[in-house]
């Protein structure tokens, strides 16, 4: 039974298999996407859904085998445990009629990232980088925070000179704590900051982008960048690590050789006399 969990898992963790099951997430993905269109499923809707339930009973039956070849192991994997979940999202709307539950099968295109060894690393490394993440995140709740509340004070507690157009714009974004910290973000984005929203304000606070600038400065160019460097160093880190693990292994196969060859090149010498 053992020798056949072995031979199972090996099958099942193959190079071919692997690829299979990453085309059937590709036809998934698109047979999910062609659902969406009315003109198409009017025309092939029973053959889209026919072929969506033999790409769920292929994934079903991949999570069998892997449960039957790996047992209790198996739920030591994140990733068996996270392709468990997801597949097991897109079985509960199968005999349901809930629109919402159903839009969630389109998480069935994640397994490809549980499969896609590349794509694994990226994963892993961006989890590994989270962390850190956590401290760039309150250094910018707490830089939204202030600049929120600067901005309800500067800009939104009305201005005489103001025309009532203007007013009823300034409360919309910058009304309140919550209206100004949305107002910043999207400032931060860069989505129409300058003709959208400080241009506008400028026009009754001319010295408006003392405060935007900065601002822009800061969060854009600064805190935002540091994420990315942090999640670029983790993914760095992940690959020399995966990189050094390669060699060792490379280096104990090598050495299992030479040793298998000393060994054999021993017992051919003559003895010594």
């Amino acid at each position: 039974m053992t020798a056949l969990r072995a031979r199972l898992a090996d099958w099942i963790e193959s190079p071919q298999i692997r690829s299979f099951i990453i085309g059937v997430i590709v036809l998934n993905a698109v047979l999910l996407g062609m659902e969406t269109s009315e003109s198409l499923m009017a025309a092939t809707g029973g053959l889209i859904t026919t072929l969506d339930k033999i790409c769920l009973g292929i994934f079903i039956v991949e999570l069998a085998i892997k449960l039957v070849a790996l047992g209790p192991r198996f739920f030591r994997s994140g990733w068996n445990i996270f392709d468990f979940l997801i597949v097991g999202v897109a079985i509960v709307p199968g005999a349901q009629g809930f629109s919402v539950l159903r839009a969630l099968r389109i998480l069935r295109v994640l397994r490809v990232i549980s499969v896609a060894p590349s794509l694994r690393r990226v994963v892993e490394g961006f989890v590994t980088a989270l962390p850190g993440m956590g401290s760039v995140f309150l250094l910018m709740a707490i830089i939204f925070y202030i600049g929120a509340v600067m901005a309800t004070k500067l800009f939104g507690t009305g201005c005489p000179t103001c025309t009532p157009e203007q007013a009823a714009q300034f409360d919309t974004w910058f009304g309140d704590l919550g209206r100004s910290a949305y107002s910043l973000f999207q400032i931060m984005t860069l989505e129409s900051w300058s003709m959208g929203i400080v241009r506008p304000v400028m026009e009754v606070y001319p010295y408006a982008w003392m405060f935007f600038l900065p601002f822009i400065m800061v969060t854009t160019f600064a805190v935002v960048n540091l994420l990315v460097g942090l999640i670029v160093n983790s993914m760095q880190d992940a690959h020399s690590a995966e990189e050094v693990a390669a060699t060792d292994a490379y280096r104990d196969e090598v050495m299992n050789r030479l040793k298998a060859i000393e060994e054999a090149l021993e017992k051919r010498s003559p003895p010594n006399s």
